[in-house]
């Protein structure tokens, strides 16, 4: 449209009666119109650009189980574009005194295009509203790379950036997700928002193959610390996590991830993560025993989402190891928490879009998933014994309302079927731009 618009006023101008008094007048009225046509040209390529941009962004959004900031922010952006999402929870457990209402995350981007091959991805978190050394809320750098296109179908990224692990780690907005909280299976076991400081190559094939692999740093045993139950118990690899703060990078990892989209709806993919954890044998931060120097932790993840017509249905597994752990539990004994040898999770889910008028839509859903963060530990001498932890089974009930394809209401009910005092009731807001 606009462009016919162009032509017609070219057209226009160029047909416009010509009565002039002399050459000179001729030639100015030429000049003008030459500077008219090439503004209007400009104008016509920004809509162009401009449009690109936004039909990227609402495919990547669309195609969820998968998009990363990268993608959602595609390739026509030009110099630099501002981005982010956030999300305010409120949160009513079966013991009422513990009723909270949190500004969960707020989150700022900025990318930058220097040229059509090479791109800067950044994303800057505010967890729990205000961070200082006396409250509990973090300010941390979430992603800081640059992409860089190699070849029509891939491109490498050096950095910091997410690890392409599960569903949920890549693509973790608020509207890309089903409930207030995200899942426990892709916080506990899968540590996400999980990034890594490294180098990676990535593409994807004519038949709907995207592969996903590097180099990266990986975690530190060493920052284990047994008396801290509200992190190291609640998500093992959560608690031994660098997140690219002064990491210790004498033990690297590896990563591979494949995905295949090759039918509409649907995306099949794993993920595995590996690599040393003893950081060349530094102390722990509480025991009195260095970490092995062959200490390692193994994670992976099978994962399926398919999304025929209305139905948004999904399905992950995970499990994880860590070796080399014996010294630490046999000097500490009986503590509050030991290093566990394995860990593992799944859930399955199914949301169906109930309702949808305009860019309104309502969409129940329902999960069930079973996670255990200390499955099993390793053999212990005839004077020490530790039992793994029981797997706790939640379900999960509610709703996500779309008020557009950016701003998203949800309620859910979660059911424990370990520790029933943990029920609760959420609400919350999340928005992305």
């Amino acid at each position: 449209m606009q462009r016919t618009k162009l032509s017609l006023l070219i057209a226009a101008l160029l047909a416009a009666p010509c009565s002039y008094a002399d050459d000179a007048e001729l030639r100015a009225r030429v000049v003008r119109l030459e500077a008219e046509v090439q503004a209007l040209t400009r104008a016509l390529k920004q809509i162009d650009a401009k449009a690109e941009s936004i039909a990227i962004q609402q495919e990547a959004r669309a195609s969820a189980g998968g998009a990363t900031v990268a993608e959602t922010i595609g390739p026509a952006f030009a110099s630099t574009t501002i981005y982010g999402y956030g999300e305010l929870n409120y949160t009513h457990p079966r013991a009422s005194s513990q009723t909270l209402a949190d500004l969960r995350r707020a989150v700022f981007g900025f990318g930058h295009r220097f040229d059509d091959d090479t791109r800067f991805i950044s994303e800057f978190e505010f967890e729990h509203a205000v961070a200082s050394a006396s409250d509990r809320g973090e300010a941390e750098v979430e992603q800081f790379y640059t992409d860089h296109r190699l070849a029509q179908n891939t491109n490498a990224k050096a950095g910091l950036f997410l690890i392409p692990a599960g569903l949920l780690n890549e693509s973790h907005e608020p509207t890309h997700y089903y409930g207030v909280e995200r899942n426990f299976v892709e916080t506990a076991i899968i540590p996400s928002t999980w990034r890594e400081g490294g180098v990676g190559v990535y593409g994807s094939t004519d038949f709907g193959l995207a592969w996903d692999t590097g180099v990266t740093t990986g975690f530190n045993l060493a920052k284990w610390d047994s008396s801290n139950t509200s992190g190291c118990q609640v998500s093992p690899l959560g608690c031994v996590h660098q997140e690219m703060q002064l990491a210790n990078a004498k033990d690297l990892s590896v990563y591979a991830a494949l995905n295949w989209r090759g039918t509409p709806g649907l995306v099949v993919g794993a993920s595995l993560f590996t690599g040393g954890a003893g950081q060349g044998g530094q102390g722990y931060a509480s025991a009195p025993v260095p970490a092995v120097a062959g200490d390692r932790v193994l994670l992976w993840d099978a994962h399926t989402r398919w999304m025929p017509g209305r139905w948004d249905v999904s399905a992950l597994y995970a499990r994880g190891s860590i070796s080399g752990t014996e010294n630490y539990n046999q000097t500490l004994g009986h503590d509050t928490t030991p290093i566990p040898s394995e860990f593992f999770g799944w859930y399955a889910q199914a949301a169906y879009r109930f309702w949808e008028s305009g860019k309104r839509s309502l969409s129940p859903f329902v999960r069930y998933e079973r996670y255990n963060t200390a499955s099993a530990y390793v053999a212990q001498s005839a004077t020490l014994t530790l039992s793994a932890h029981p797997t706790e089974a939640v379900a999960s009930v509610g709703f996500n309302y779309q008020l557009n394809p950016d701003v998203v209401f949800k309620a859910d009910y979660q059911t424990f079927q370990v520790d029933p005092t943990r029920n609760r009731f959420d609400l919350g807001l999340g928005l992305t731009y």
